[in-house]
């Protein structure tokens, strides 16, 4: 489904300033899959998505998703079958129009360029969908009224509205309070569950981490050092993953990362 061949990002080469970012990753994802992927601050985690998402150009390798080679298309051309979220709530929404307009334009999206109006069908379907986050009644309300969790809600429904043949998930959670992180964390897992997304998420939260999907990756220094599928990730916890990053890197994450919160 996706295939991440031999990619290796480096920023300002030939240059006093030139940094790998990402190292020779090789990646393969199945249809269906939902991926944690964790790491220390710059390990890579964010450049990945970048990558994918197609924010910046490889310096070299390929990246292939479901059979096509997309290595070299631009970021508008990819966002048609990638859906990203973004740590920060005001990034996937904008706030000058109501949620039914910023809805509207996400069913464009998901209907491949057919036509598109704001009629009682579309308001019926808005209204359920987000009713689980009991804004079904503030359809007219501007975006800029929610708060930062409603906001954030709302970015994820719009995302899967579209339905995506890659979600990505970058820190959606991390600027939200605990209580809005959870409610956020539930409502992803229930769509991809019910709708059998393939999905990535980036996350400092190691409990989320092991919770979330069926395989976890652990990146440092531009690098994948650790996979882990299945079963034996359900067996996970926080302190084994600290551990085998002893383990297999000799050095412990510096004390300023958040990456060792252990949960809310």
């Amino acid at each position: 489904m996706l295939d991440i061949s031999h990619v290796t990002k480096v920023f300002f080469p030939g240059t006093v300033n030139e940094k790998v970012a990402l190292e020779d990753i090789n990646l393969h994802i199945d249809e269906g899959d939902v991926v944690s992927v964790i790491g220390s601050n710059g390990s890579g985690k964010s450049t990945l998505f970048n990558m994918i998402a197609g924010t910046f150009p490889v310096t070299s390798g390929t990246i292939t998703l479901d059979g096509k080679d997309m290595t070299r298309w631009p970021e508008y051309r990819r966002a048609f079958d990638i859906g990203r979220i973004f740590q920060d709530p005001t990034k996937g929404t904008s706030a000058n129009m109501s949620i039914q307009d910023n809805m509207l334009l996400s069913l464009k999206k998901g209907m491949r360029g057919v036509g598109y109006s704001l009629t009682q069908e579309n308001r019926q379907l808005f209204r359920k969908l987000i009713e689980p986050v009991g804004l079904q009644d503030r359809l007219e309300d501007n975006v800029g009224l929610l708060s930062g969790g409603q906001r954030q809600a709302l970015t994820l429904i719009m995302a899967c509205m579209s339905h995506p043949k890659l979600l990505l998930l970058d820190e959606h959670t991390a600027a939200l309070d605990p209580g809005n992180a959870r409610i956020v964390m539930d409502l992803t897992e229930e769509y991809i569950r019910k709708e059998r997304f393939t999905a990535m998420m980036i996350t400092h939260n190691m409990q989320f981490a092991i919770e979330f999907g069926n395989r976890l990756i652990m990146m440092d220094e531009g690098r994948i050092i650790l996979e882990v599928c299945g079963e034996e990730k359900s067996r996970l916890t926080v302190p084994e993953l600290i551990r085998r990053f002893r383990q297999i890197r000799n050095k412990d994450f510096a004390s300023d990362e958040e990456l060792l919160t252990e949960g809310d």
